[in-house]
């Protein structure tokens, strides 16, 4: 057992109360590490270091050149730690090495991104009529809360922190309790590089100190990746204080597959959509809607391929598929199965919980399930399972595809197969989604804004739009007329605005 501390104005600290949780490896099911149960007065804590730091420090007066500078360090140390944040995010998460060090080489895109974004950052001159002259500046919001999930905590981290310090704020981190650990190492990490103390502080702990992080009254936006339900209250908690709030939350990806496509080719692609990350990710490729004419085709070839897919030791370079994150969560997602039997949908593949060496026995594993000929409406095609359970339903044509694809709470990510590239693009705008993937899955750049519509929740992460929204906007108006202004003892009033 190792033990690792929270990050709070730059030292290593235990929780008040002295309370801890453990972290498991999911592959064996057994405590390796653990961290401080933080709760709300570890919150406090770290929000008042946060706030000082954001009001009496130095890094929002730091000029921009020597922020991007820090920025720009930053990158390359999590560059140069990354073969022990490759291991340490598998051992902590599950995901097979090959995805985990695929993902967290392009951790220091974002930092590069947002540095980049800072240095280019020109504030704008408005035209005004008259003798005025008019800009505007964008300046920092002050503390900024950022919670992050379990199933990609350091490239999620990096999205939100990296535009969060570009912009001169400073932050307050609750990682998921169940993987705290790349987040305490890239907090150290980027305060080495040369963040003051105070500006990222790290509080681990559980749905307590969630809570009271979204309710926080110094704490000017929440940026959140979790479930629906979590992101509503943190959206009621920031409304009553009037605070800005980025959730990105559940989904439903809906992958369509139409009949001018090799469902082959496609079948390949929608593996990788369904089982990456063992289905947890919010933009999984979950719901298939494939066309009659290569229905039966793409359910075969579907089949074999996540039959074939290899699970083991997430160390292990030849292991394609890793456990789930939790018993808890490995339990839901075996519930599902059962529901998807009962409600009549075929298991063509997987169901249920594989053979492995005795050392994994202890572990959240679970075989690549595939359910052909359900519908729409079924449970297993509506709700959000988290886990690797993929759902094939067949449709006749293009409308109804997309009528189907719509029918859903969620709007987060969507798929499109097909070499008809006028379909391609009518189907994508048509399609009432975040983001749209054409012959593809889950590909994703710094430059790209990630979020989506409907429950799968509100505002942008990456892109201009997420360095923008960590600003506020000051309009300034200055008169330049060489006359002085008089309105009362003027004969000809001028005009109000």
């Amino acid at each position: 057992m190792t033990e690792h501390l929270m990050f709070i104005d730059g030292k290593s600290m235990p929780s008040e109360s002295g309370d801890t949780l453990a972290v498991v490896d999911p592959a064996t099911g057994a405590s390796f590490a653990e961290v401080p149960d933080g709760d709300a007065v570890d919150v406090d804590r770290a929000v008042a270091a946060a706030r000082t730091a954001f009001e009496n420090g130095p890094w929002r007066r730091t000029t921009r050149t020597e922020r991007a500078r820090i920025l720009l360090r930053a990158a390359d140390a999590i560059e140069a730690a990354s073969e022990e944040l490759f291991t340490l995010e598998t051992r902590n998460n599950g995901r097979p090495i090959t995805e985990t060090r695929a993902q967290l080489s392009r951790v220091p895109e974002w930092f590069r991104y947002n540095a980049g974004l800072l240095a280019a950052q020109r504030d704008g001159v408005l035209p005004s009529d008259g003798p005025y002259l008019t800009y505007q500046r964008r300046t920092p919001l002050g503390v900024c809360g950022i919670i992050t999930p379990f199933n990609h905590p350091a490239l999620i981290l990096a999205r939100s922190l990296s535009a969060a310090l570009a912009t001169g704020n400073t932050v307050v981190i609750k990682p998921s309790e169940l993987t705290p650990l790349t987040t305490l190492a890239i907090a150290r990490i980027v305060s080495e590089a040369g963040v003051p103390d105070g500006v990222v502080n790290v509080v681990t702990g559980g749905r307590e100190a969630g809570i009271r992080l979204t309710q926080h009254p110094d704490v000017a936006k929440i940026t959140l990746t979790g479930g629906t339900e979590a992101g509503r209250s943190a959206a009621v908690a920031t409304a009553g204080r009037f605070a800005r709030i980025t959730a990105e939350l559940g989904g439903k990806t809906p992958v369509v597959v139409f009949d001018d496509q090799d469902p082959v080719v496609a079948a390949e692609g929608a593996a990788f959509a369904a089982f990456v990350a063992s289905g947890q990710s919010c933009v999984a490729g979950a719901r298939f809607l494939v066309q009659r004419g290569v229905y039966d085709r793409f359910v075969e070839a579907l089949a074999a391929r996540a039959d074939a897919i290899r699970l083991g030791d997430p160390a292990d370079t030849s292991t394609q598929m890793g456990p789930l994150i939790s018993a808890v969560q490995r339990q839901k997602v075996l519930s599902y199965i059962d529901i998807g039997h009962q409600d009549g949908a075929r298991l063509v593949a997987g169901g249920g919980v594989p053979e492995l060496p005795d050392a994994l026995q202890g572990g959240f594993f679970l075989r690549p399930t595939v359910f052909a000929d359900a519908t729409n409406s079924m449970r297993v095609s509506q709700e959000e399972i988290f886990g690797p359970v993929a759902v094939v339903v067949p449709f006749d044509t293009e409308a109804q595809a997309v009528e189907m694809a719509n029918d859903n709470r969620f709007g987060l990510g969507a798929a499109v197969w097909t070499r008809d590239l006028a379909r391609a693009h009518r189907v994508a705008d048509a399609l009432e989604s975040g983001m749209v993937w054409i012959n593809d899955h889950h590909r994703l750049e710094p430059s790209l804004p990630w979020g989506g519509t409907k429950e799968s929740g509100t505002g942008k992460d990456a892109g201009t739009e997420s360095f923008d929204d960590f600003t506020w906007i000051k309009t300034v108006v200055v008169r330049i007329a060489e006359s002085d202004v008089d309105w009362y003892g003027s004969d000809t009033p001028g005009r109000l605005n």
